[in-house]
């Protein structure tokens, strides 16, 4: 099978699964009891924590919040942060093409009297600073935004966000649950008081997230009950899980500029590929670049569904994705598609591209030739295509 759905989860590093079974084994204690086992794994989730820190560049351990996935992880910062703050004002500037996650932590807090700001976009995906600027108010207690769109690619200036928030005291939260480990994260840098991470987007297991919570950055605890992570998320910690995510931390600062240059040039190998020999393609997000993630295409194709490519593609051993990221079950047209004036047609038509590590030429090659043909067959029992053979 050729793995071009990176964009989704990716397979954990073998040194991942490694380090991970001994906690699933005979390191089996949990880090509340005062035994060599609980103290062990203390040790092993502090040592995880020091990972993830170095991987944004945190100030101090303890800022890594564990949680149990990357949606977790963004519920606990958009709502726990709006929630601490509510004393200031109830409005919250987002944009509107931000992950579900996102979406729908907002939509909650707004059944809680919360109000929404949610600025557009360019034909790209990329929002103005400048807009966000404007949206600013008095009574604004959070902004929310995303580092890369999960579903166009581009990637957002959020350093220039980070100047307007800093000089009203707003709490910043970005979504890096795409973008971490494909690109360099400084929380400092960017001007962040608060970023999620998903684990198993960058070779570490699943069942595990990240929340870079800035020590002065007030937040409300969700789930309640034990003293878990310094308080703020109670329940018994999955160390396992722990342990892999801060093992993929580690590969992902070592092998950073490697895994770049090798996606980088494997994803303009398979857009050129594509558009030299099907017609009707369109690109959504801004070309490949310093403005895109280097693994990341999403393409609409004219005249066919992209669930029926997906399917097509996946029976001669090419896996992809359909539709919108995190969203393939819904029947809508995903948000961001329409915010960069796709119509229905073109938006049904979109399937979703990642490249890894491991991914090869050879591999490109043959999947170009395997989209070639399914996009052609797909097109010839099309009743609404208008797109004849000879366009391939």
């Amino acid at each position: 099978m050729i793995h071009l759905d990176h964009l989704i989860t990716t397979k954990p590093l073998p040194e991942v699964f490694d380090l991970m079974q001994p906690w699933l084994k005979e390191r089996f204690g949990s880090a509340s009891s005062l035994n060599q086992l609980g103290i062990e794994a203390r040790d092993a989730i502090d040592g995880a924590r020091s990972s993830l820190a170095k991987l944004v560049n945190a100030s101090h351990a303890e800022e890594i919040i564990f949680t149990s996935s990357g949606t977790e992880a963004i519920n606990h910062a958009v709502k726990g942060s709006a929630l601490a703050n509510k004393r200031f004002g109830n409005h919250i500037v987002t944009t509107n093409i931000e992950h579900p996650a996102v979406n729908g932590s907002i939509s909650w807090l707004e059944k809680q009297g919360f109000e929404s700001t949610r600025i557009n976009v360019d034909n790209q995906g990329k929002f103005d600073p400048d807009e966000l600027e404007k949206s600013i108010q008095d009574n604004t207690v959070l902004v929310a935004l995303h580092q890369a769109n999960h579903d166009l690619g581009v990637i957002q200036p959020i350093s220039e966000a980070a100047t307007f928030t800093s000089q009203r005291g707003i709490p910043l939260f970005v979504d890096a649950t795409l973008s971490g480990g494909w690109l360099p994260i400084d929380v400092h840098q960017l001007g962040v008081d608060l970023l999620a991470l998903a684990p198993h987007r960058f070779y570490g297991p699943k069942g595990v997230g990240v929340l870079y919570k800035k020590r002065s950055s007030p937040v409300e605890s969700l789930i309640h009950g034990g003293m878990q992570e310094n308080e703020l998320r109670a329940g018994t910690e999955n160390v396992a899980a722990i342990v892999g995510a801060g093992i993929a931390a580690i590969h992902a600062i070592s092998e950073f500029d490697k895994r770049f240059h090798h996606t980088t040039k494997l994803q303009q190998q398979l857009l050129n590929g594509i558009r030299k020999i099907v017609g009707g393609i369109h690109l959504n997000g801004p070309e490949p670049g310093s403005e895109r993630l280097p693994h990341h295409l999403s393409i609409s194709t004219e005249g066919v569904e992209g669930e029926g490519q997906a399917l097509a593609m996946d029976l001669r051993g090419v896996a992809i994705h359909a539709g919108s990221a995190c969203t393939t079950k819904s029947m809508q047209i995903p948000p961001s598609l329409s915010a960069i004036g796709r119509n229905a047609d073109l938006a049904r038509g979109t399937t979703l591209w990642g490249i890894g590590d491991t991914s090869t030429e050879d591999e490109i090659l043959e999947t170009i030739d395997i989209f070639s043909i399914v996009t052609s067959k797909l097109r010839s029992i099309s009743p609404v295509s208008d797109l004849s053979k000879n366009r391939q």
